[in-house]
């Protein structure tokens, strides 16, 4: 219940209204989650940002991070979720970025980071990101959504529902996290084992 309380009912409607008039196909629209990504591109850090900038910033950000994961790993050592099982620091970002230097997925991903409603929408000849802005508010009080990323085919990326991931004709990926079980059970409407999409909904 807690995804759905986040994402409340017309948000959706409005990112799918504003892309099917733009590109006068079908679309799936899908809530993107967690916008702290890692990535493993050369010349970005762990966090996205390019290596050599903000070298101030980065020392000060270091030394909280450092102090903050390290009292945070106590408490969860503590709590026994390190007992006989795999362990993890509390900071530690999922790599879901990857590519050479220059990645064509960081056109995409470089605009996603910092909205706080992005959404991922998908037709049989493109893909866009589009932000709301904070989706527990009443949508007749939000801004108007407007498209933050879009490539349509032959620049369009590879898409994976199955993998949820898209590729980049360089080989970078960018693998995009969903807003919870109830972005996941959305998805289930469109697809067919292995890798069928039914646009308009399963028949």
């Amino acid at each position: 219940m807690r995804d759905e309380a986040l994402v409340r009912p017309g948000f959706r409607e409005r990112v799918e209204e504003l892309v099917r008039a733009r590109w006068h196909e079908p679309v799936i629209v899908l809530r993107l989650g967690d916008t702290d990504l890692g990535f493993a591109v050369p010349g970005r850090r762990l966090d996205g940002t390019v290596k050599g900038k903000r070298l101030v910033r980065r020392f000060f950000w270091n030394i909280l991070r450092g102090l903050g994961g390290a009292v945070l790993y106590v408490l969860y050592l503590a709590n026994g979720s390190g007992g006989g099982g795999k362990t993890g620091h509390p900071f530690q970002r999922e790599i879901r970025v990857s590519g050479p230097a220059d990645a064509q997925a960081l056109a995409l991903v470089d605009r996603l980071r910092g909205a706080s409603g992005p959404w991922l929408a998908c037709s049989p000849s493109g893909v866009a990101v589009v932000e709301t802005g904070p989706t527990y508010a009443d949508p007749a009080d939000a801004p108007p959504p407007r498209i933050l990323w879009e490539a349509r085919k032959p620049e369009a990326p590879e898409l994976s529902f199955r993998k949820s991931t898209l590729t980049w004709p360089d080989g970078s990926t960018f693998r995009f996290p969903l807003h919870g079980r109830a972005e996941e059970r959305h998805l289930r409407k469109f697809l067919e084992f292995p890798d069928v999409v039914h646009w308009d909904g399963k028949p």
